[in-house]
C-alpha cells in the first residue's frame, strides 16, 4: 500500500513570491543553490573550529592560560560538521570536502562538471569564513604577533602552527619530518574516508541518517584530537581556503613550503582508498536496506545522494513519485 506524500507546502501554506522562487530555484538556478549550501557548509564547520584554535594559539601566545584546548578545538569541529550536514545536505548531498566529491566522482557518478562547482564554493567557502575570523580576531592576533616581535620570534614562529598564522593556515613546527607527517595525514584521513563510507551505506543498521552527522562529526574530532599535534589537515578545502587567506594577508612568506602539498592533496587519494577498501571488504550489495534508511530514501530526491544513485526505482516507484509536483518546486 503506498504511502501518502505530504508536502510542506501541503501544510504550512507558502506567500506566492516563495512559489515563484522555488520553481525558479529548482529548474533554473539549482546549481547555484546546491554550490551555495556547499559554501555554507563549509561555512559552519570551518567557522565554528577557527575560533577555538585562535583562542588556544593566541591564548599562549599572551600567557592568557584556559582560554583554549586541543579538546574544545576537536568539539568545536564535530560541532560544526553536525551543523553543515544537518542542515545544508539534504539541499547539495552535503560533500564539504573535495576529497569527497571526487571519489564521489569516480565511485558513484557524480557528474563531473558538477564536482567542479562544488570545489570551487568549498574552497571560496572556507577562504570568505578565513577571512571574517579574521576580522572578528584581528586585535587579539595582531596582539600576539607583537608578543613575537618582542621576543625576537616572529621570523622563527609567525608562520608555524603555533603562530597567529597558523589560526588559518596549517603549518608545521621547525624540524618536523614530513614523511611521517604524510603518514599521519594520509591515515587520517583513511580513517575519516571509512566513517562518511559506513555512514552512508544504506544497509547498516547500526547506524540510521539521523545519527551519521555525529558519527562522522566525532571521527573528525578524534582525529584531531589523537593527531593533530602532528599535523593533519583532513580537507582540502579548509587547507586550501586557508592557505590562500594567509597569503592575501601576509604574502609569500605564509605558503607554507613542501608540507603546502601535503596538507592539501593528501585526504584525496586516502579518501578514493576507503571508498574502495569498503566497497571490496566491508560493504555487500547482497544485504537490504534498513527500514530507516528507506524512509531517508524516500524523502530525498536522489540527485543530491549519488551514494544511493538507482535505489528510489528498488523501494517502490510508486510511493516515492505519488503526488511529486510536476512543476520542480519539491524540495
Amino acid at each position: 500500500m503506498a504511502r501518502e506524500v505530504i508536502y510542506l507546502h501541503d501544510v504550512e501554506p507558502r506567500p506566492p513570491y516563495m512559489h515563484t522562487w522555488e520553481r525558479f530555484k529548482h529548474k533554473e538556478a539549482h546549481w547555484l543553490v546546491e554550490m551555495f549550501a556547499e559554501m555554507v557548509g563549509v561555512f559552519l564547520y570551518v567557522y565554528a573550529g577557527l575560533g577555538p584554535t585562535a583562542a588556544l594559539i593566541v591564548g599562549n601566545l599572551t600567557a592568557e592560560s584556559g582560554i583554549g584546548s586541543l579538546f574544545t578545538i576537536g568539539f568545536a569541529y564535530a560541532i560544526g560538521i553536525v551543523l553543515a550536514i544537518a542542515l545544508c545536505a539534504a539541499t547539495s548531498g552535503g560533500h564539504f570536502s573535495p576529497g569527497v566529491t571526487i571519489t564521489l566522482s569516480l565511485f558513484r557518478g557524480f557528474p563531473k562538471a558538477k564536482a567542479v562547482r562544488y570545489i570551487i564554493a568549498q574552497i571560496l567557502g572556507s577562504y570568505l569564513t578565513c577571512l571574517i575570523v579574521y576580522v572578528q580576531w584581528k586585535d587579539l592576533l595582531l596582539a600576539g604577533e607583537d608578543v613575537l616581535k618582542a621576543k625576537g620570534l616572529y621570523d622563527t614562529l609567525m608562520f608555524t602552527n603555533t603562530g597567529p598564522a597558523g589560526v588559518f593556515a596549517l603549518y608545521v613546527s621547525p624540524g618536523t619530518n614530513l614523511h611521517r607527517v604524510l603518514l599521519n595525514e594520509f591515515m587520517t584521513d583513511f580513517m575519516l574516508g571509512l566513517a562518511i563510507c559506513g555512514v552512508m551505506d544504506p544497509t547498516n543498521y547500526f547506524i540510521p541518517p539521523m545519527v551519521a552527522p555525529w558519527i562522522i562529526g566525532l571521527t573528525y574530532s578524534a582525529a584531531i584530537w589523537g593527531y593533530a599535534p602532528t599535523a593533519i589537515a583532513l580537507n582540502t578545502a579548509r587547507d586550501v581556503g586557508g592557505r590562500l587567506m594567509a597569503l592575501t594577508i601576509w604574502g609569500k612568506q605564509a605558503s607554507g613550503g613542501p608540507y603546502a602539498a601535503i596538507a592539501a592533496l593528501t585526504n584525496i587519494p586516502a579518501t578514493v582508498l576507503a571508498f574502495a577498501v569498503y566497497d571490496l571488504f566491508l560493504g555487500s550489495g547482497t544485504r537490504t536496506l534498513s527500514p530507516y534508511h528507506i524512509d531517508f530514501l524516500r524523502a530525498q530526491p536522489s540527485e543530491n545522494l549519488p551514494l544511493f544513485g538507482g535505489v528510489e526505482k528498488h523501494i517502490g516507484d510508486a510511493e516515492v513519485s505519488e503526488g511529486r509536483p510536476t512543476d520542480g518546486s519539491h524540495a
